[in-house]
């Protein structure tokens, strides 16, 4: 089942893709279109939709918040479509350029992203109207990049949000490099974060706030326990919700809670 949904904020088009290959899309996906700038492409398994949708646009330029599949996923397509540039981090570049493996579970529900030559960002991004800053804000994925209209008060998060108390982390995810990433860009001034499955238009950096405290919170928690000489199997024991359960089978454990519990540690050690 696919599931595309156009809103509009303002001068901002969120449009929502979302793509269940057995039923409801499992989680959906917004890629942003403001003043002809494209702020990462969704899952390659609407490809087939997409280019009608986007057919009659004046699209100038994409940038990716990171190489993630879910969010290069059209990158080729849109950028082959209407003769523009991608735009990345140099470590999104290199990733996109040569490929990069995925698991089955991903392959499934987001599909493959083809490979494509992203040219490395280098400086502020500009349309006719807007200027986007980029800021590397690397813990989800070492690439990842956040684009600040400073302005309009506008972040294009990417995944750096999510959610105020999230369940659970990638395999690759960093802990300390998330916190870092959110105390960095709690220094600039925003008002609507446009996250890229969880967009809030209002008290963008309470959101943010909320967050960071959640993630040191919990960081405070485990260091406590392994202080005391816990193991890390133990330690995911004493804190684990549960609340991942269903994600964890789906994802063989690549997402987990575990994965929090494990990346807090390496950076404790």
């Amino acid at each position: 089942m696919n599931i595309i949904k156009t809103d509009y904020f303002g001068d901002v088009e969120g449009i929502r893709l979302g793509y269940g290959p057995l039923g409801p899309p499992l989680m959906s996906v917004l890629m942003y279109v403001v003043d002809g700038l494209v702020i990462d492409t969704g899952q390659h398994h609407m490809a087939k939709t997409l280019p009608e949708l986007l057919r009659q646009k004046d699209l100038k330029r994409i940038v990716l918040t990171h190489h993630h599949e879910d969010h290069s996923g059209n990158a080729a397509l849109i950028g082959n479509l209407h003769a523009i540039p991608v735009m990345g981090h140099r470590l999104t570049a290199a990733k996109m350029e040569s490929g990069f493996p995925i698991l089955p579970y991903q392959r499934l529900v987001w599909g493959k992203a083809p490979p494509l030559k992203v040219t490395p960002l280098d400086g502020v991004i500009e349309t006719d109207r807007f200027r986007f800053t980029p800021v590397h804000t690397p813990g989800h994925s070492k690439d990842h990049t956040v684009f600040l209209e400073k302005q309009q008060g506008w972040l294009f998060s990417g995944d750096l949000y999510l959610n105020d108390r999230i369940k659970f982390f990638r395999s690759d995810e960093r802990f300390a490099d998330q916190i870092a990433s959110l105390k960095k860009i709690l220094q600039f001034d925003f008002e609507a974060l446009f996250c890229a499955h969880n967009p809030c238009l209002t008290d963008a950096k309470l959101k943010i706030r909320s967050k960071l405290q959640f993630l040191q919170d919990l960081y405070g928690s485990i260091c406590k326990l392994a202080a005391k000489g816990f193991s890390e199997k133990a330690v995911i024991k004493v804190l684990d919700p549960k609340t991942d359960r269903r994600v964890k089978c789906i994802t063989m454990g690549n997402a987990s809670f575990a994965n929090m519990v494990r990346s807090a540690m390496a950076s404790i050690c």
